[in-house]
């Protein structure tokens, strides 16, 4: 019995020895200072990993794809660094042997997974909100392409008009024909088309005036020649002068619907042909224009003008004969450099009567003369600082060189010199 009682006794030892695989002097030399520095570093990684996952998803709202890969980079590096803790403390510290090897990495493997699950979570969140950007540029661009299209409508309309289309689209879009006329025919349209003329005045006056001081011309007793006792603020302003000379013969006869060149009792012209011709002609070189066809209204109108503004004498002292008013009287068009810039006046002009008389009602043009008092309303100076007589009167109109219009309600002002003025420097 107790043989038997002694069995049962070892029997019971060596079946409690099984739950402690390491022994306990081994586990009591363990290093202690190892272990707590093994529990701060876990204890920090993770601080830093909750303070990295902060930032990914403020990184979100706004929507910042820089702050958002960067915090990426830094979770995904803590979760490394926890990993490699975790696999240090497994090689220093194995698991009691009753747990299975195969258990123990199935454990690790589910782990490492979340973890990687989680890294892909933001990942994915991250793919999304790169997708949502390219879905609003894909919207943004559709908007561009609609644009382009209705551009592109409009540039049809346009061409019709010019008579650029088959015959076939014209007689299909009749109604789409007037109504790219209405639209088209704006005011915007009519006082851009008088800036061009204005300065295609002032353009037109440079050549000719070095012309004349080439051809060795008294440029003080021509512009006095043309208005006399005019009182200039300052010498250069009697290129004034030559700018008035031009803008009146030029603008002779502007009131009448043929510009003079065809009697009252022909037919007139409807407002959609003027307004036709304003357009053929806009986008052409006008010696182009007067090559194709020198005796058009275009052609015969560029003639009898260059012969009103470009004295026989003044002609003749810059080129030495007058070879080029012989050929323009005689129905030619010379290709030279100065009628080339006479011709660029004479478009800016003509494409100005063809738009005026497009309107319905008629656009309205007016003139100042000279003595007139100046009016801020309908006038503008083209000397735009300056003082007026130490005496108190109002500066009067010396000289108008440019017309001005009555479009609608509103009034687009004619140009002026004034005198009895002091410009200011």
């Amino acid at each position: 019995m107790q043989l038997g009682g002694a069995k049962d006794s070892q029997q019971r030892d060596s079946s409690n020895q099984k739950v402690h695989p390491q022994p306990m002097e081994e586990a009591a030399n363990q290093n202690p200072e190892a272990v707590e520095a093994l529990v701060s570093k876990i204890f920090t990684n993770i601080s830093s990993l909750k303070s990295a996952y902060i930032r990914l998803q403020a990184a979100h709202t706004p929507y910042d794809a820089d702050k958002i890969q960067a915090a990426d980079k830094l979770v995904i590096s803590e979760l490394k660094n926890l990993s490699e803790l975790k696999h240090f403390y497994r090689e220093n510290n194995p698991r009691p042997t009753y747990i299975s090897p195969q258990d123990s990495r199935l454990a690790a493997e589910i782990q490492e997974q979340q973890s990687l699950l989680k890294t892909y979570e933001v990942m994915v969140k991250k793919f999304q909100s790169e997708i949502h950007n390219k879905d609003s540029e894909i919207l943004q661009l559709q908007q561009h392409i609609q644009e382009a299209t209705l551009k592109k409508a409009k540039l049809e309309k346009n061409l019709k008009l010019r008579g650029l289309s088959s015959s076939s689209n014209k007689s299909e879009g009749s109604v789409d024909g007037s109504e790219s006329f209405s639209t088209e025919l704006t005011p915007e349209l009519f006082k851009s088309t008088v800036e061009v003329a204005s300065k295609a005045i002032h353009d037109f006056s440079k050549p000719l005036i070095n012309m004349m001081k080439a051809a060795g011309w008294d440029l003080d007793a021509a512009a006095n020649s043309i208005e006399p006792d005019i009182v200039y603020a300052k010498r250069a302003h009697k290129k004034y002068a030559f700018e008035y000379h031009i803008c009146q013969k030029m603008f002779s006869g502007f009131q009448q619907e043929h510009f003079g060149l065809k009697s009252e009792n022909e037919t007139t012209t409807s407002k959609e042909s003027f307004f036709q011709q304003y357009l053929a002609l806009r986008e052409m070189d006008p010696l182009d224009s007067v090559g194709q066809n020198p005796d058009s209204d275009f052609g015969k109108f560029c003639r009898s003008k260059y012969i009103l503004v470009v004295h026989p004498k003044m002609e003749a002292s810059f080129f030495g004969n007058l070879d080029h008013r012989n050929y323009i009287m005689g129905g030619g068009h010379p290709r030279t450099p100065f009628y080339q810039a006479f011709l660029k006046l004479a478009k800016a002009i003509w494409l100005l009567h063809r738009l005026t008389y497009s309107f319905d009602p008629v656009i309205k043009v007016f003139q100042v003369s000279k003595g007139s008092e100046f009016s801020e309303v309908y006038m503008e100076s083209v000397v735009k600082n300056f003082l007026v007589d130490e005496n108190g009167e109002k500066p009067k109109v010396g000289l108008m060189v440019m017309p001005g219009f009555g479009i609608g309600g509103s009034v687009i002002q004619c140009r002026v010199y004034l005198t009895g003025i002091k410009e200011i420097e």
